[in-house]
């Protein structure tokens, strides 16, 4: 059975790659997969493991692993609709507007030094959201909105992968007191720095990102110039903005997961947006254009069901329960010991974990390192936690469903997956090598 569920993700993956030629949207396979996996395990009466990693009744797993699920979609949806809302307001014109350069090379090289301190200052699912929101705005034409928006995905895991809070990999890894913030902001600013900066400098010699942009754009920054007069954009933006930065003082303060704090924060946005007049002349008759729920049915629903039929897929295989040597043990865990019996080389293997990132959500790949390494042989900021918070973080770049930010990104542009894979796989993986290189170089000038 174990066989059987294996298939089946490999098969409702291998659907979701080919989601344009087979003219299905990939929500379809991924709720099917999601299902189907966990049916899999129930009619196949196997065991399965808890986040203890030991054998316990399925309801209790299944219901544990959709309460990490629902946590990750109600901070997607929460995010989103905040997102949606400032929008609506023309919140984002305060900041298109500043943006005067027409050469793509130059907003190239912005959009990524934006992405890079956004994400490490909110997280990178949320700067994602804030950039493809910003670049619908900055670069009308949707062709070579794709490339910004892709490189935005890379910068925004970049930047996420240095922060405690920027990525939810790190997050783990720093509420179970494997990392501190002060190691690793010493030593993964620099690696993260140069995984953004290398792919950015090659792109800005490729085709899509020389020359000027045309009229078009031109005209739609003049556009978002006589948006501003809206009398809530500036309030609606610093308001929206403020509280996607309150979210982690808010989870700092009282150490209840990030979705509560996401969750505060809408409502406040949304009470504002309830009383604030966008314009001079504000009748009742016009209210429900800036309404909450005008932003609610905006949200790219599709991607938040997609989201769902992904990470309960992961979840199935992460619990499923297979003989390894020292009883039971998660098939995902059983994967990674024995990729570290194959290769003692540490190094390599988390470098293969950031290939794996890409493929499989590195959420369960870091939580079974954390159960692979004791703290007792690898203490708190060994170099071992902050490397795998480095590859995790970034290596999820190198495929669009690879990473939170990718996800979002092709919910709300559609961005393909073929596409991606042709044109900006090898950009972040260039970057991530590089990254991964710097840091193995720099670990010993804090031995």
């Amino acid at each position: 059975m174990l066989t059987g569920i294996i298939l089946c993700f490999i098969l409702g993956y291998l659907t979701i790659v080919f989601e344009h030629p087979l003219k299905l949207d990939k929500s379809v396979p991924a709720l099917l997969m999601g299902s189907l996996c966990w049916a899999l395990v129930s009619l196949g009466h196997m065991h399965v493991v808890d986040h203890h990693h030991e054998v316990a009744p399925l309801s209790g797993v299944l219901l544990h692993h959709l309460g990490k699920t629902a946590e990750i979609l109600f901070f997607l949806i929460g995010a989103m609709t905040i997102v949606e809302l400032v929008d609506l307001h023309r919140g984002f014109a305060v900041i298109t507007n500043r943006i005067k350069t027409t050469s793509k090379r130059s907003m190239l090289f912005l959009i990524c030094i934006l992405a890079f301190f956004l994400s490490a200052t909110l997280d990178n699912l949320a700067s994602t959201i804030v950039l493809v929101s910003l670049l619908r705005r900055l670069v009308p034409d949707r062709e070579s909105r794709l490339w910004f928006v892709s490189m935005a995905v890379i910068g925004a895991n970049a930047g996420g992968a240095w922060s405690p809070i920027g990525d939810v990999t790190t997050t783990m890894l720093w509420i179970g007191e494997k990392v501190s913030t002060p190691g690793l902001i010493t030593r993964l600013v620099i690696p993260s720095i140069v995984c953004i900066a290398v792919p950015a400098i090659i792109a800005s010699f490729l085709p899509a990102f020389r020359g000027n942009f045309g009229s078009s754009s031109n005209y739609d920054q003049e556009k978002g110039r006589q948006q501003e007069k809206l009398l809530s954009s500036r309030t609606m933006l610093f308001v929206g903005l403020g509280g996607l930065i309150f979210v982690p003082i808010f989870k700092s303060v009282t150490h209840l997961p990030p979705y509560m704090g996401m969750m505060l924060s809408l409502g406040i946005v949304w009470l504002v947006s309830e009383y604030i007049h966008p314009e001079e002349d504000f009748t009742e008759e016009r209210r429900h254009m800036y309404s909450a729920h005008k932003a609610l049915s905006r949200i790219e629903l599709t991607s938040i069901i997609f989201f769902l039929g992904i990470l309960l897929a992961v979840a199935a295989l992460e619990s499923v329960a297979v003989q390894g040597a020292h009883g039971e043990t998660g098939f995902l865990m059983h994967l990674a010991e024995n990729l570290q019996a194959a290769i003692p080389n540490q190094d390599i293997v988390v470098i293969i974990l950031g290939f794996l990132s890409a493929i499989i959500d590195n959420v369960p790949l870091v939580a079974a390192s954390m159960g692979m390494y004791p703290m007792d042989v690898f203490p708190m900021d060994n170099k071992l936690w902050h490397f795998i918070a480095y590859s995790a973080g970034t290596g999820g770049s190198m495929l669009i469903i690879g990473s939170a930010a990718g996800v979002a990104a092709m919910g709300m542009e559609r961005i393909d997956f073929i596409w991606y894979m042709r044109k900006i796989s090898w950009l972040a993986f260039v970057g991530f090598i590089a990254g991964a290189l710097t840091f193995i170089l720099m670990n010993p000038l804090f031995s």
